[in-house]
């Protein structure tokens, strides 16, 4: 199982790198290209900081940040073994976009981010998805399995 979370997870690396190859070349001089007027645009941004910009230029506490978490779920993974689906489907989305991420700020100083809808302001990317799914999809695993776990331990 762990071969599987590990390839998923650098499928997902390939795949981010790919599509910002992509926007880098084709979408940086165009700067926004309309797919769905007044609701869905490519749009270039550099974003040198978190979610809505925030923190701008703290480019080494976000590269120092991901590598903590990434190490920190990796050795559980590692450690764990779990197999349950929905945790090995969050872990991949969430380590694939991290990296997919942390490639961009170790490289480049800033995250290419790419995809924009009306209703939701910030500008973002293959990889926030990823990692947002993922985090969403963590926090459904730990709620059941700390719901079973206690329905478990009060049986016994």
């Amino acid at each position: 199982m762990l071969y599987i979370v590990f390839g998923l997870s650098a499928v997902i690396v390939i795949l981010d790198y790919i599509i910002k190859l992509i926007v880098m070349t084709n979408l940086k001089p165009v700067g926004t290209f309309e797919v769905i007027p007044g609701l869905f645009s490519l749009k270039y941004v550099e974003n040198r900081g978190a979610a809505f910009g925030m923190l701008a230029d703290a480019r080494w506490i976000f590269i120092a940040f991901t590598i903590i978490i990434l190490i920190a779920l990796i050795v559980f993974i590692v450690k764990k073994r779990i197999t349950n689906k929905l945790f090995n489907a969050a872990s991949i989305l969430i380590i694939g976009g991290g990296i997919g991420n942390l490639i961009d700020r170790i490289f480049y100083g800033y995250v290419v981010d790419y995809l924009s809808v009306s209703f939701f302001p910030p500008v973002c990317n293959f990889a926030d998805y990823c990692v947002t799914v993922g985090a969403g999809l963590m926090v459904v695993y730990l709620i059941v399995y700390s719901n079973f776990l206690e329905k478990k331990d009060k049986k016994q």
